[in-house]
This record gives C-alpha cells, structure tokens and sequence, in this order.
C-alpha cells in the first residue's frame, strides 16, 4: 500500500496543504520546529485517528480555529481508498470511500504505519507503559478484534475504578459482576498479547541474528499481573487475582491487576535487553522496527508505509544501511530530516520536500 495524496485543513500549523508523494521514498528537509514532524503525525492520525505525541485532539488544531481536516487517498492491491477525518467541537467524523465510520475498528486497518522515532529507542529501558502502547497501536492495526476487546475492558475497568472512588460500602454482588466482565475481557486481550508477541518473536529473531551477525537470539516474555496457568483457564486465573487483589484495590480505590498493569521483557541471549548497552537497544528496536513490517506483510498481505521521524540521525552507517536494504522499492517511506548529510545509499526514486514555517514544497 501507498499514499498518494494528502489533503491537510487546519492542522497544527498548517492552514492548507495538498501534498502529492511519490510511490517510494519521500523526504521532509527542514530546521527544527518549521512542520516536519507534523506531516508524518497527520498521517499517522490518518491512519490510526489518534496522534503519537499527544492525547489531546485539540492541541492538532491550528491557532485560534475549531475544525480540521486530514483527507488522503492511499493505493491498495484492490484499488483505491479515499479516507478522511474531520475534527470537530462534538466529535471526529471518520470516513472510508467517503462512508461514515461507526466503529473505530472499522477504521482502522485499511491503512497501516510503522513509526520508528527517537523515542522509540526508550522502549527497551522506559516505563511499561511505552511497551503498552507499541503493542498496542501495532496489534490494533492488524486485528479489529482486538481494538474492540481493548475498548469494552477499558470501559469496564473505568467503571470498576469509578465504583470503587465513589463509595466506602461496597456491594459485593455488583463488583463480582463488574469482576466477570473484567476478567472474560480482559482474558481475550491477553491472549491476544501472547499470540501476537509469538509472532513478533519468531520475525524479530531473524533480524536480530542478521544485524548481529548470527551472534544474538531474542526472546520476548509478556509479563502478566495475572498468574497464567493456560489459555483454557485465563478467565478463572483472572477471577482469582482479582479476588486476591480485593483489599487491596478497596483501599487503594483502583484496579491492581490486569492488562493496563502489565508489560513486555526483551531477552537477547537470555539476558534482559534492558541492561544491554546502548547499541544493543538500538540494534534490538530497529529489528522490532523491521520485523513489525513482515509480520504486517503476512498477515495484511501488503506492506505498511513506514514513517522515520528524524531517527536516521540516531543510527550509525550499518544500521542505516540495514533500514534502507529492507524498504528500497518495496516500502513507501517518510523520513523527516534537518540535513542530508548523514543519509548514506539513498535510492534514486525519491521525492525531497522543503518544509519552512508550515509550507511545503516538492524539490524540482
């Protein structure tokens, strides 16, 4: 898949902007704080409605106005895909072929994006919840089911947290009904976790023995709050720690156990990743990188565009060249830069774009 055009209305800094990119690589030139970074956001919001550097719809609008817009039309194997997204005081309007979206799982998923950027390299050695959101944004690309398994065991655990803030006296038999919806939700999200982390494992294993010269094997551990026995029993095993966690919870007013507590371990030799050296994080997210996008390709049958926001700068020649060797003619890519300089063994078919205080024009 590839996005051909993007029409953008009133985001960030940018009043209106019609930018048409080229099937391969697409590069975004510019000085620091001029707009680069919010083009690669606004198709990452075009993709998965939601922004990866802030969770707040309202700081995508452009100063002083109330709406905005991101439209694109991406290429797919079976034809063309208008999508849309509309931003407004009530709400946001998703549209797929110009039809109106009920449900953000049917959505999301017609266009699929792996983001490498400098903050990606904290996932290792960062706080859980990084890990949380890599797996899921990935994982709800790719299986709706998920995303909707994911919304029903957050609403629900908001409505457990909530009853338990809002009362000294609890009734028992309401918070056990609270419990089952918990459990049996919240049981399909983590095995949907483990299935796709198997995945994961099985592809980021070949990267890693090619970066490291057949020298490292990775294994990933999902790390539960919830005592697995098997996936026949995950709805019991999460009973059980939620009845353990009990006091626990009615003192502390929330929830203690569950996927929103959980995390991912990176194993490279049978040590933690998270104690390996600088190099080895960055060789180990970069593999996690490329194995996200064959294992996207297997599933979805295309592959994902991908989007490189300002990391080039952060890899060394090698690993650079092993980024290019992987998406050279096969991927669409945007890479956001202040120089090209340090970009070694760029392809010949590729688009360059001068970013300057929110305008955007193509190199001729």
């Amino acid at each position: 898949m590839w996005l051909e055009r993007l029409e953008l209305r009133h985001f960030r800094n940018y009043s209106q902007q019609d930018i048409e990119f080229n099937k391969g690589l697409n590069v975004f030139l510019g000085e620091n704080a001029q707009g680069k970074t919010n083009i690669l956001e606004s198709i990452y919001f075009l993709a998965l409605t939601r922004s990866h550097r802030t969770r707040t719809d309202r700081d995508l609008l452009q100063f002083q106005e109330k709406e905005l817009s991101i439209s694109g039309l991406l290429n797919r194997t079976n034809g063309k895909v208008p999508l849309d997204i509309h931003l407004t005081e009530k709400g946001r309007i998703t549209k797929v072929n110009h039809l109106k979206q009920a449900k953000l799982s049917n959505y999301i998923g017609h266009m699929n994006v792996v983001l490498f950027a400098p903050e990606d390299l904290q996932l290792i050695k960062g706080a859980p919840a990084l890990r949380r959101k890599f797996i899921d944004v990935e994982l709800g690309q790719i299986k709706p089911i998920y995303l909707s398994d994911l919304t029903n065991y957050n609403h629900t655990l908001k409505q457990r947290n909530a009853y338990l803030k809002s009362t000294d006296k609890v009734d028992e038999t309401f918070l056990s009904v609270l419990d089952q919806q918990l459990a049996e939700y919240g049981s399909r999200v983590i095995q949907h976790r483990i299935d796709f982390l198997k995945k994961l494992e099985e592809f980021g294993s070949r990267k890693v023995a090619e970066i490291s010269g057949q020298r490292e094997e990775l294994r990933i551990d999902y790390l539960s709050s919830v005592s697995l026995t098997d996936s026949v029993n995950l709805v019991d095993d999460f009973l059980t720690e939620l009845e353990k966690s009990r006091k626990r919870d009615l003192f502390k007013k929330n929830t203690g156990v569950g996927p929103h507590r959980d995390d991912i371990a990176f194993f490279i030799n049978g040590m933690n990743a998270h104690y390996g050296s600088q190099g080895q994080h960055r060789s180990l997210v970069l593999s996690l990188k490329l194995a996200e996008i064959e294992l996207m390709k297997e599933i979805t049958r295309e592959y994902p565009i991908l989007l490189l926001d300002d990391v080039m700068s952060e890899l060394d020649n090698s690993r650079q060249v092993k980024l290019l060797e992987t998406i050279t003619d096969k991927i669409q890519t945007f890479i956001t830069t202040t120089s090209l300089d340090h970009l070694h063994q760029l392809p010949e078919s590729l688009k360059i774009f001068h970013i300057s205080k929110g305008t955007v024009k193509e190199d001729l």
